[in-house]
């Protein structure tokens, strides 16, 4: 891993191996390029007659055509490009790529051609990072890109690990920019100006797009407890690895969901099984208690379990399977008895005798899996919320969306004529609801009215593949591939009141969010299959 070199600081200096190499090699071409201009006594060579005039010499010199290395001292937006090398062996460190190269920002269409002299800029056509002849990449969230302001550089993927270091605070700074407006062009379709980021993010999230104008007086006063990672007071054994003890015990079969419990076990859910764990105040551990589920039931063995819900007390559990391969929607569920392990309903979403599919399903509030006699349960799909109740034959008892709203706008079935394409949603304590959407948007619901939400937070580009919420609704964690964004929903109102998203309209007092994600070199190290899963809160 590297162990001897940080993942963060470079570390290096030109005295390194490779860069000796580097200037040896140089050295050598040099000595090439002067070896013919050598004068006849030194050279060796008999019969040759010295010059005796300078036009001689010169006549001579032209005859040789010789080679001389140029260097600019000091190209247009010059930086010292570095690769990481040796993957995760023990002698995997930083080198020297290129001692002197520059960059340059290019729209184009044409992503892995290196013709620069030729390409014209058309239609489709994105902003790609290029630097010298080494660098060629598009400019999107897949870059990871970090920047390190104290030691003027930025590392970013590209096929392999980089790192680029800047020669004054002003390079550094300029690059910053313009990486952040050909990001911001290449993510919304628009050109990076004040009149545009209003438009993407509104005159009241324009904090998003300008941190240094946000109110972030709400992270300043935020419990350190929650943005500090605690020593661990989980029990280790060793060589212990979670995951491949159930699968183990799955016979192969991955972890689709897990569902947290707030007793005293959570529970692994397999392709045919559940492992239950224990919790701890900072982690889960294994107990050894694996429950396979009932075979009689063959609608379920056929189709893994995608999430999996806790009620009544987590003695029971709601799994939710995809009706398809590859599709996210479902049109029921199985009620499966934990502590026998067999299911003993199956039931099937429909609404005015019409079957209808469900996305995600989830809790009436944070607090419900422990109530003895929960029966309720809210439902999502892409354009539709509700709940559900399990003592009606027809499931629906009250649907949360209305035809006149433009938010959760439908008319009949999976038929809408202004989708909202939501993909996940978590309640809070007291039932308010928080949902996240394809195009990246999170959206606030009061428990009160569910028709308009009180807060939408604009989307930053990337689909919110997952949702969870602190139990007094004061922190919302959202998951995206790349990154995980972390967002306060604290505010005071015009009477000085301190309130949530859920209760009121931000307005413009919403402090900017923090996006959490892994280093380059961290995401390289993590190979194709690097995204993030569903991160949630614990108790």
């Amino acid at each position: 891993m590297g162990a001897n070199n940080s993942r963060e600081d470079l570390e290096l200096s030109d005295s390194d191996a490779e860069s000796e190499s580097q200037d040896q090699e140089t050295e050598e071409e040099e000595e090439e390029y002067y070896e013919d201009a050598k004068s006849p006594s030194s050279s060796g060579h008999k019969g040759s007659k010295t010059p005796s005039s300078l036009d001689e010499v010169e006549e001579k010199l032209k005859a040789l055509k010789l080679k001389y290395p140029s260097h600019d001292p000091s190209p247009k937006n010059a930086v010292k490009l570095y690769l990481y090398v040796g993957a995760n062996t023990p002698k995997s460190k930083w080198i020297v790529s290129d001692k002197l190269t520059s960059y340059s920002f290019i729209k184009t269409s044409q992503i892995d051609t290196s013709d620069d002299e030729n390409e014209e800029e058309e239609e489709n056509s994105w902003w790609v990072l290029k630097v010298g002849s080494k660098v060629r990449v598009i400019v999107d969230a897949q870059m990871q890109l970090k920047s390190f302001g104290d030691q003027k550089r930025v590392d970013f993927v590209s096929s392999g690990v980089w790192a680029m270091k800047f020669f004054s605070e002003e390079d550094y700074k300029d690059f910053v920019g313009k990486y952040q407006d050909c990001l911001f062009e290449n993510t919304y379709g628009f050109e990076s100006n004040d009149d545009n980021k209003v438009k993407v993010y509104g005159k009241d999230f324009i904090g998003w797009a300008k941190p240094e104008v946000a109110d972030d007086s709400m992270w300043e006063d935020a419990d350190d407890g929650l943005l500090k990672s605690p020593n661990s007071a989980t029990p280790v054994r060793a060589s212990q690895d979670l995951r491949e003890e159930f699968e183990e015990a799955a016979n192969g079969g991955a972890i689709q969901s897990l569902a947290l419990g707030a007793l005293d076990n959570s529970f692994l859910v397999g392709d045919s099984g559940i492992q239950v764990v224990k919790n701890f105040s900072h982690g889960i551990h294994g107990k050894g208690v694996y429950v396979n589920f009932d075979k009689g039931r063959q609608s379920l063995v056929h189709s893994a379990p995608r999430k999996a819900l806790l009620m009544r007390a987590e003695t029971n559990m709601l799994l939710m399977s995809p009706v398809t391969d590859g599709k996210p929607h479902t049109r029921g569920l199985h009620h499966l008895d934990i502590e026998t392990g067999k299911i003993v309903t199956e039931w099937k979403f429909e609404k005015d005798g019409t079957d209808i599919t469900m996305r995600d399903i989830t809790n009436d509030n944070k607090g419900a899996q422990m109530d003895p006699s929960g029966s309720t349960f809210l439902g999502l799909d892409d354009n539709r919320l509700c709940r559900w109740d399990m003592r009606d034959k027809h499931g629906m008892v009250q649907n949360l969306s209305d035809a006149s709203t433009p938010v959760l706008n439908w008319t009949q079935g999976h038929q809408f004529s202004r989708g909202t394409n939501f993909q996940c949603f978590a309640t809070t304590g007291d039932g308010s609801i928080v949902v996240g959407s394809l195009d990246g948007k999170i959206r606030l619901y009061s428990s009160s009215s569910m028709r308009q939400a009180k807060t939408a937070f604009p989307g930053l580009g990337s689909p919110i593949t997952h949702v969870d919420v602190t139990f007094d609704g004061r922190w919302i964690l959202g998951t995206t591939d790349t990154y995980l964004i972390l967002i306060c929903t604290v505010f005071a109102d015009k009477d000085g009141k301190t309130k949530t998203g859920f209760a009121g309209r931000m307005g413009n007092r919403i402090a900017a969010p923090r996006l959490l994600k892994l280093t380059p070199l961290d995401s390289h190290r993590a190979g194709v299959n690097n995204k993030f899963h569903g991160a949630q809160f614990s108790w």
